[in-house]
């Protein structure tokens, strides 16, 4: 293949490459056999890794009919070989880590404006069960929760102390709850992969959306309950600047809906919000399982600082025990 290999989730079972070309993203779609099982991809158009739900995503122009920008279709053929190639626009603007807190809380506004909206698109290919059916894919030793060594080891112990223990062990306590609160509030249609390096914001302002992969049914506020914590796993923002980001954003969404014409009780959004913790239960045992190796990266790096990234995972995981918490308090309040 020619052009510049960008860098993607190289596990998802879906995705061929990422190159860039002649001013242009070439993305390749598959069903590649070699995935690792909670990486898949899936033939069942309502499945999370259904392969070709992005294509037709383009096809159809879903992202300009729900309100939300995306970048330009210039392009897209099936290969001899039953696979199909996106060329998308080359979008300029902020990206990734070069984001800013305003730039997130704008792309929080811009989800509420859309998802706000009492129309909303019905694809048979929408996915169904999004955070269920993920969040229960990732392998983890579930085990590690109540051993007191794998909570001993000096990373772990140096940023993960025993009150952000015991809520970890609360939030995967409470799993089952969580996930009923979120399936039974207000519906819409959700990009369901919104975090930093599926964000650009243009000069002129505008937040174009990357990955469609998992668009589909979500709750009012699942998106952006997602945002925020994943702003800092992967160090890509300062764990001091989480408290802000939660506060303009979630503000910036409800603002958003409300704009949208949406009437409905901003207690059912901030439930969502908090509700949508659970999709990160996993990646605390996933922090002590490899806490003692001697190499660290994440998805988008590779030799990453282990104290950098233990930090940032612990303050992320931290807003995500608070959010198990507020979420059964709030549900309380709501008779839920």
């Amino acid at each position: 293949m020619a052009g510049e290999r960008l860098i993607h989730n190289a596990l998802s079972g879906v995705t061929v490459g990422v190159w860039r070309e002649a001013g242009a993203i070439r993305k390749r779609l598959t069903r590649r056999a070699d995935a690792p099982a909670h990486w898949a991809a899936s033939e069942d158009p309502h499945h999370w890794n259904y392969w070709r739900r992005e294509a037709l995503v383009y096809e159809t122009g879903l992202p300009a009919r729900l309100g939300l920008a995306a970048p330009g279709l210039l392009g897209l053929h099936e290969t001899e070989g039953g696979d199909v190639e996106l060329r998308l626009e080359d979008v300029a603007g902020r990206h990734g880590a070069a984001l800013t807190i305003a730039d997130l809380a704008a792309a929080a506004h811009a989800l509420g404006r859309a998802q706000g909206q009492a129309a909303q698109p019905a694809e048979p290919w929408l996915s169904r069960g999004f955070l269920r059916a993920y969040s229960g894919s990732r392998s983890v030793r579930w085990e590690l929760l109540d051993d007191d060594a794998a909570w001993a080891q000096p990373l772990v112990r140096a940023h993960f102390p025993p009150a952000l223990r015991a809520g970890l062990v609360a939030l995967h306590a409470r799993r089952e709850r969580l996930l009923g609160l979120i399936e039974a509030l207000p519906r819409t249609v959700c990009h369901l992969d919104v975090w930093r390096n599926n964000l650009i914001r243009r000069p002129d302002g505008e937040i174009v959306l990357l990955d469609w992969s998992f668009v589909g049914d979500g709750a009012l506020g699942e998106d952006v309950g997602n945002l925020i914590p994943d702003a800092v796993f992967d160090a890509q923002m300062a764990p001091a600047a989480l408290d802000e980001l939660e506060q303009r954003a979630i503000r910036a969404y409800l603002d958003g809906l409300g704009e949208a014409g949406w009437r409905g009780d901003e207690r059912l959004v901030r439930l969502a919000v908090y509700a949508s913790c659970v999709k990160y239960d996993w990646l605390a045992v996933r922090c002590l399982e490899r806490a003692g190796e001697e190499r660290h990266d994440h998805v988008y790096s590779r030799d990453v600082d282990g104290n950098v990234l233990y930090a940032a995972r612990a303050a992320g995981l931290a807003l995500c025990a608070r959010w198990a918490e507020q979420a059964e308090r709030l549900a309380a309040e709501l008779g839920r």
